[in-house]
């Protein structure tokens, strides 16, 4: 519960104020049977108009200060936990933006999602229940015990056998339930992860006619959280009839001990009501504070969910004492370079890799599906540390470089291209938030975007959807080049970002590249050889491992692996000649 006193104490003038609010309205509750009792009994028996004008105009004026002590302490507590919700959402958004690729494999995105959403909603919900039910609550149940012994003290030994009746039912049931909850918020992780895969992939779902599919999986998903659900709640169900029955059978004890009471004259009717009265708001406020503990329950494993995220370690940061090159270049070197995923089985997904990249040159990486290349490149900005060996970048280790300036530096255009919503320029400009009219449409011309991007119904104020719906791969492909070229980084990567482009517009792509961006250093990551062709060296990673290296010439007279990738792709017409 520290973390959501936490976030309500910036706000605890008002979180002061709702539970004062709350306690003119449970006092006007509880004054008015006494009240009642009083106009019965010396007003409408006595037959005293006067007495009962007096006692009205009082039950009218505490009914209305309870009135607005409800209706303020509901707006009080709702300002606070709605702010502190928004605070402790901001937070854990942050959190999640410091996050390292492997930190977000851990989370996984769609529990990632319910946490910042349903999660925090519940937390919410307990801020605002806490507020007005945790005083209001006791209050009532406590000052309804109080009221009736002051009517009748042998009586009110009912209201103490209730209570504790009430208390050891709630604790049972709220002890079976609490595990319940927490399976509950694990099946609705389950439920997100499908429905997103599927809204997401909704292009390749229709395109394979496998919606039915879709349907019965996330069918299987949601029944599992139906009845993980049902069986939670079924048994707090259980709760109402509990209290019901303590309640009713509480009510005949008081009518029958009461009515002996007024046979022999040490008790009023009147008064039997006003126990009667008592007893239902008695047993109304331990019902309320039972829910208001079912909540917390609740809460308590979206707590623990939020907290597990907040106080992630993120493994990786910024170094403590940052170091600068002297000169920035481009100039790359892997020394002796391992990494697994951590978690991972088996072999290293790199083993034993060791090469050096000077700055300005162009390098082209080739491999099957699986070899390591993606892995390889986002080792250079740390997306990924590696786990042997060091890489570093004009003679810095990458890790003890400022990520915020290492990252400046290295601009990578990944192998899944995302857009966002927004202008086709605040796509470019995503990659330099201060760039220049000029500097955009440069950079759109440098990847071949521009022609495209004129034809669209707004040019560069052209709306594109989410994740860029409304144009097609190949124009995100250069959209996304665009971005990392306004960077206007010292090493540029590719991971097979020109992969839905067609080779006449990839040609002017890297001729561009040659013409405005010769001293940048490049890496290419590409299934074509065409697109590495003309590299400086191009690597041949095989399961993990460099293979050969060389320029085309060379890897064409030494290496199998380079040769058969050649001629495979010669067969299918994708190297043609000339190119």
């Amino acid at each position: 519960m520290r973390t959501i006193l936490k976030y309500i104490l910036p706000y605890k003038k008002l979180a002061i104020l709702a539970p004062f609010l709350m306690l003119i309205e449970a006092s006007s509750e509880l004054i008015m049977p006494k009240l009642m009792t009083l106009l019965i009994h010396n007003g409408v028996t006595a037959g005293n108009t006067n007495y009962i004008l007096k006692i009205g105009i009082s039950m009218i004026i505490v009914a209305v200060l309870g009135i607005i002590g409800g209706i303020g302490c509901l707006i009080a507590a709702s300002v606070v936990s709605q702010k502190a919700g928004t605070d402790l959402r901001n937070d854990l958004f942050t959190k999640i933006q410091a996050f390292s690729f492997h930190n977000i494999d851990t989370f996984q995105t769609p529990s990632l999602i319910t946490r910042l959403t349903n999660d925090i909603t519940q937390i919410q919900m307990v801020i605002l229940m806490s507020l007005r039910m945790l005083i209001r609550a006791p209050m009532l149940c406590f000052g309804s015990l109080i009221m009736a012994f002051t009517i009748h003290v042998k009586l009110a030994f009912i209201f103490v056998i209730a209570v504790v009746v009430l208390s050891l039912a709630t604790v049972l049931i709220m002890k079976k339930a609490m595990p319940k909850f927490q399976m509950v918020q694990e099946k609705l992780d389950d439920v997100n992860l499908v429905m997103r895969e599927c809204l997401s992939g909704m292009r390749v779902v229709k395109a394979f006619v496998r919606h039915e599919y879709e349907i019965e999986k996330f069918d299987t998903v949601n029944e599992a959280y139906k009845t993980t659900g049902m069986n939670a709640f079924r048994i707090v169900i259980l709760m109402l009839p509990a209290m019901m029955l303590i309640l009713n059978t509480s009510i005949i004890a008081i009518l029958w001990n009461g009515g002996i009471e007024v046979s022999i004259g040490t008790l009023k009717i009147e008064e039997i009501m006003a126990f009667i009265t008592y007893l239902v708001q008695m047993v109304l406020a331990v019902m309320m504070l039972a829910m208001v503990f079912m909540y917390i329950s609740r809460a308590e494993v979206s707590i623990s969910r939020v907290h597990e995220v907040l106080n992630a370690d993120i493994d990786i940061v910024d170094p403590l004492q940052p170091i600068s090159p002297e000169k920035e270049e481009g100039g790359i070197k892997f020394e002796n370079v391992s990494f697994r995923y951590q978690g991972g089985t088996g072999d290293p997904v790199l083993e034993n890799i060791h090469f050096e990249i000077k700055a300005g040159e162009t390098v082209g990486i080739l491999g099957e599906t699986g070899s390591g290349k993606s892995t390889l490149v986002n080792l250079i900005p740390r997306l990924y540390d590696v786990t042997e060996g060091s890489i570093s970048i004009d003679g810095v280790d990458v890790r003890q470089y400022a990520i915020r300036e290492l990252r400046r530096h290295v601009s990578v255009v990944l192998q899944d291209t995302i857009l966002f919503t927004g202008t086709v320029r605040d796509n470019i400009k995503w990659g330099k938030k201060d760039a220049t009219e000029d500097d955009v449409v440069s950079a759109a011309k440098a990847a071949q975007a521009h022609d495209f991007i004129l034809e669209l119904p707004n040019g560069y104020d052209t709306e594109l959807g989410q994740k860029g719906v409304n144009v097609s791969g190949g124009q995100k492909q250069r959209i996304s080049i665009a971005r990392a070229l306004i960077q206007n980084p010292s090493i540029l990567i590719f991971d097979d970002s020109t992969s839905a482009v067609d080779s006449l517009t990839e040609k002017r792509i890297r001729q561009s590249l040659r013409e405005f961006h010769s001293s940048c250093t490049k890496i290419i990551i590409a299934q074509r050889i065409s697109s590495v062709k003309d590299a400086d060296t191009i690597f041949v990673l095989k399961n993990g491992r460099i293979a050969a290296q060389g320029n085309h010439k060379k890897l064409m007279e030494t290496s199998l692996d380079y040769q058969e990738i050649f001629q495979s792709q010669m067969r299918k017409g994708v190297i043609v000649d000339g190119e």
